[in-house]
């Protein structure tokens, strides 16, 4: 199991990924000011070994995920989805990963082929936000991360979007 905690007060939302007994497992950088939402991911040596960055040309959300400066996978959400988000880790071949879930309560599955390969779970604390995210043995731990980041930035991103909207209504 890993546990993505952000760090609320750091610029340019830099945050760590430890595993379940609070060892660090990677460090993510957040590239202050990015017009492409990126994210690098970094081995405990400061190593690059991942990025996920937002597609600007791209008709719904779409974030492009390198693994070892490689394109490794593009997800997207799904367009219409009533009462729960879809969205789709497009990885070169058959093996697409689905993830699915509640906006409202923060729980999400990852699958592959029907069955359940990742369980991610979004657990407000009293000033930091994290994920849990646990993955089945035998899958590929970074790609479902970098998943999970990707989401987390499309997610964010929708929330200021819908702030930003309310807003300039509430302004007419």
């Amino acid at each position: 199991m890993y546990l993505i905690r952000e760090k609320i007060f750091d610029i340019g939302d830099d945050f760590d990924i430890t595993d379940d007994s609070g060892n660090k497992v990677f460090h993510v950088d957040g590239k202050v000011l990015s017009l492409r939402d990126k994210l690098v991911i970094e081995d405990p040596s400061g190593r690059e070994v991942a990025a996920v960055h937002r597609k600007l040309i791209a008709l719904r959300p779409t974030y492009a995920i390198s693994i070892g400066g490689q394109e490794a996978a593009e997800m997207r959400k799904k367009l219409f989805t009533p009462f729960r988000d879809k969205y789709t880790i497009d990885v070169p071949g058959p093996d697409d990963l689905e993830m699915k879930g509640d906006l409202l309560d923060h729980e999400y599955e990852v699958e592959l082929g029907g069955s359940r390969v990742a369980q991610v779970s979004k657990k407000w604390f009293t000033i930091r936000d994290t994920y849990a995210v646990d993955v089945a043995p035998g899958q590929n731990d970074l790609l479902i991360l970098a998943g999970v980041l990707a989401l987390d930035l499309a997610e964010s991103r929708a929330e200021r979007k819908r702030a930003e909207d309310a807003a300039r209504d509430q302004d007419r």
